[in-house]
């Protein structure tokens, strides 16, 4: 199956150069799910490249018969944070012009509806196909507004630009993934949210974590808010539902590193949770296992209680108990004494999760994260 392939502007620079998109459209013989898979929102986070450059390789080989719906990939999806560097390093997390991070800036329909109440009064009695629809599009009128602004004489700071093509490319998505890394080095793991356990566990990562508290303005959490709120109205009204509506954010490997097993990982596990949703069909899956699940909300993220150097750090991945040594700080003080060093231990049991790459730390910088 070929795929189709749509180039989309995105912004002209002060050279005269320009920067585009690329999207590659598999489009089954039968309609069907929409899934939207992007990677590289942040700049050093590069890992997600490879994962969609082996699921589109993997595509060619499949049967337009055997792809029920849509798959969109969109590989490099911030051109302006990928390029970004300094001296050897690619930083790219934050627009350097605006200082915003680049996942925190997403459009959330739920924060323009003060109304949602009423809505959901008007769909209690439709069925779910078509509550589904009259959402959609409610959320696609008030989400075209931003076109006003976007077109205006005084237009708008190019964050807003940038995010508009980013959600017009995936606001009817049924299956949205955001393919991240670490920035420091992480573990592989998928963020997931409420009521998703059951099709977290198709990714056949170790890890899951439950995004319990956001603000909406992540690329995934922007996506799914409004559809989880509309959920919680009919909930109180008594209307139980589930949306068939997910999203996901998948982080594998190290920032600035393409790391192979990290990649095998990311493309076994969204192919298995492509044909357990059954958008791939005729093809063979692998029983969800086992996960460790946690809250997003139980992360302890240990700052450096003293300028130095980190030495004796636990391993990437540990299982720490309470009072457990946890790494040491090599000090290196200016009082005319000699260097010391301090040992740091857990406050709580945990599972190492994150750590940073740098081992030459300042005072109150971040050196591991723990989920309980």
């Amino acid at each position: 199956m070929q795929p189709q392939i749509e180039t989309r502007f995105l912004r002209q620079m002060a050279s005269g150069d320009r920067l585009f998109l690329q999207i590659y459209k598999f489009i089954g013989a039968k309609a069907g799910k929409k899934v939207y898979i992007q990677s590289n929102l942040h700049g050093a986070e590069i890992s997600g490249n490879a994962v969609i450059h082996q699921l589109i390789e993997f595509l060619l080989s499949v049967n337009e018969h055997d792809l029920i719906g849509e798959i969109w990939l969109v590989p490099v999806c911030n051109p302006m944070g990928t390029n970004e560097r300094a001296q050897h390093f690619s930083p790219g997390r934050h627009c350097a012009y605006e200082y915003k991070d680049w996942n925190r800036i997403f459009w959330d329909y739920e924060k323009h509806n003060n109304d949602l109440i009423t809505f959901a009064k008007s769909q209690i009695h439709e069925d779910l196909a078509t509550i589904r629809q009259n959402y959609l599009n409610v959320i696609k009128k008030y989400f075209a507004q931003n076109l006003e602004a976007i077109n205006s004489p005084y237009s708008v700071p190019y964050t807003e630009l940038f995010r508009y093509q980013l959600q017009s490319l995936s606001l009817d998505a049924d299956y949205l993934i955001d393919l991240h890394s670490s920035t420091n080095q992480g573990l592989d793991y998928v963020y997931y949210f409420r009521d998703r356990e059951s099709s977290a566990k198709y990714f056949l990562l170790d890890l899951g974590i439950l995004l319990d508290k956001y603000d909406g303005d992540a690329f995934d959490e922007a996506f799914i808010k409004p559809w989880l709120a509309l959920e919680d109205c009919l909930r109180q009204l008594g209307r139980e539902i589930k949306f068939d509506v997910e999203a996901w954010t998948l982080e594998l490997g190290a920032g600035m590193q393409i790391n192979p097993d990290s990649v095998k990982k990311g493309v076994e596990g969204i192919k298995n949770y492509l044909i357990q949703k059954n958008v791939l069909q005729n093809l063979s899956c692998t029983s969800s296992q086992e996960m460790y699940f946690a809250k997003s909300s139980n992360r302890q993220k240990y700052h450096a209680i003293a300028g130095g150097m980190i030495q004796a750090r636990v391993p990437l991945g540990t299982t720490i108990k309470a009072g457990e040594r946890l790494y040491q700080i090599l000090s290196f003080n200016k009082e005319s004494q000699l260097p010391s060093v301090i040992d740091v231990g857990a406050d709580e049991d945990g599972l190492v999760y994150d750590i940073s790459t740098n081992q030459a730390v300042n005072q109150g910088e971040f050196v591991m994260g723990i989920i309980n």
